[in-house]
């Protein structure tokens, strides 16, 4: 590389961050005129990388004294990091690459799904009360091997290939949320006859849970700390519980201006445990402190008071992702409580029904499903630069998505009754 190529470069990166950090602080107009006169590709994200970079070389200057407000630790791999890593060229496939390997069908709306911590299991649930669990590994041999060699099986080597290796149908109505416990061959899942229930799959001869919490409300969403020994669980009741699930002792925070006021859509634990973030139909986020069961900070209307259908946090706890029935995608920065990114351009105006917002494995993509179109959004997380749509190939509304935390893998639930397992195998 020349001189002059990298000095052009150089020059070009200072005038990217410049620009990233006038969107980081607010100043969203100083940052559009710049941006008309530099013309950056892709468009810059917020991020105040420039400032971390400015507070090091203070660090170089004599007589300064050390700045403890800054950390020289790497961001995680395989995650977005936007005071790290906003200029990530991926070499992930977009969700328009991804291709069906596997269908299975219940007798009612697919609503909710789960994904093993490994990755090698999926567990799907319905509004007929049934519950799945399909095998990863399965599901893609079965989509590898042909047709012809399929049918010469027997009885005994189509069941050992069958990729759904439980059923189970204890609930007596619809099911709405479920979840694998992080150690232990334990699924768990809330349903709308007021009931959470735990079923020991590792068991292929017990069809029926082994514990059940009776709720007051029909269950709308819960999560499981990542040790495994709390679940939290919320209802179209809008205070949240926590159950001890050795004990089923059950916990509320000690004050009530805490609760959301109305039912709680979606819960989700932070990876190291520390936090947990729930959205609700009354529009707000919540961010609660994982060890006092309090909540520590609230993002009113935050899709402009439209219902929260999902949340979620990206690995490294700084962000939360958030879907509403506006519509929109959003990342929230929780050291700023500001919306960092708003990823546009998903159906219409305002959504009919309830659906979730994810990243992919890498987090280099956030998936959306588009109402209207029954097709997937998807965005660079970094920059919400929009993608190819993925048709989807259902014949009702996605309600569900889900991927993978281990590869490049996808799950969709469809009012059409079916589940779809999308995966992308690369060049092989």
């Amino acid at each position: 590389m020349s001189e002059g190529t990298r000095t052009v470069r150089e020059r070009d990166l200072m005038y990217r961050m410049i620009i990233s950090q006038l969107l980081h602080d607010g100043h969203h107009e100083s940052a559009q005129l710049l941006s008309k006169v530099i013309q950056p590709v892709p468009d810059c994200p917020p991020s105040n990388r420039l400032q971390k970079v400015v507070q090091l070389g203070l660090r170089s200057e004599p007589n300064r004294k050390p700045l403890n407000q800054y950390s020289d630790t790497l961001a995680p791999a395989s995650a977005i990091d936007l005071d790290f890593d906003t200029e990530v060229q991926t070499n992930e496939p977009e969700a328009a690459m991804y291709e069906t390997c596997y269908v299975t069908s219940h007798k009612g709306a697919c609503r909710t799904a789960a994904w093993s911590l490994d990755g090698q299991l999926i567990a799907t649930a319905s509004a007929d009360a049934s519950i799945k669990i399909l095998d990863v590994e399965r599901m893609l041999a079965k989509s590898s091997t042909p047709a012809a060699i399929q049918a010469m099986e027997n009885q005994q080597q189509s069941v050992e290939s069958h990729p759904v290796i439980r059923t189970y149908y204890d609930h007596s109505a619809e099911v709405t949320a479920v979840e694998f416990h992080p150690t232990s061959p334990v699924l768990i899942s809330g349903s709308k006859d007021y009931t959470v229930k735990f079923f020991q799959y590792s068991k292929s001869t017990v069809k029926r849970a082994f514990k059940i919490i009776h709720e007051v409300e029909k269950v709308k969403s819960l999560a499981v700390h990542p040790t495994g020994d709390y679940v939290l669980v919320g209802t179209k009741h809008p205070t949240l519980r926590l159950y001890d699930i050795n004990s089923l002792q059950c916990f509320v925070s000690s004050n009530p201006q805490d609760q959301h006021k109305g039912a709680v859509l979606s819960v989700k634990y932070s990876r190291m445990g520390n936090m947990y973030v729930t959205g609700s139909k009354d529009g707000d986020i919540k961010i609660w402190d994982g060890v006092s069961n309090r909540c520590i900070n609230t993002f009113y209307k935050a899709h402009g008071g439209e219902s929260v259908c999902s949340v979620k946090f990206s690995k490294n706890g700084k962000y939360v992702l958030s879907s509403g029935k506006d519509s929109l995608v959003r990342l929230w920065e929780l050291s700023t409580s500001r919306t960092l990114i708003t990823y546009t351009g998903a159906g219409s105006d305002k959504q009919r029904h309830k659906n979730n917002a994810v990243f992919n494995h890498t987090e280099d993509y956030v998936l959306f499903p588009d109402e209207k179109t029954t097709s997937l959004c998807c965005w660079d997380s970094r920059n919400a630069e929009r993608n190819k749509l993925l048709s989807l190939g259902h014949n009702g509304v996605v309600k569900y998505i889900l991927h993978s935390a281990t590869g490049p893998g996808l799950l969709t639930c469809s009012d059409d009754f079916r589940a779809r397992f999308w995966y992308h195998r690369g060049r092989d």
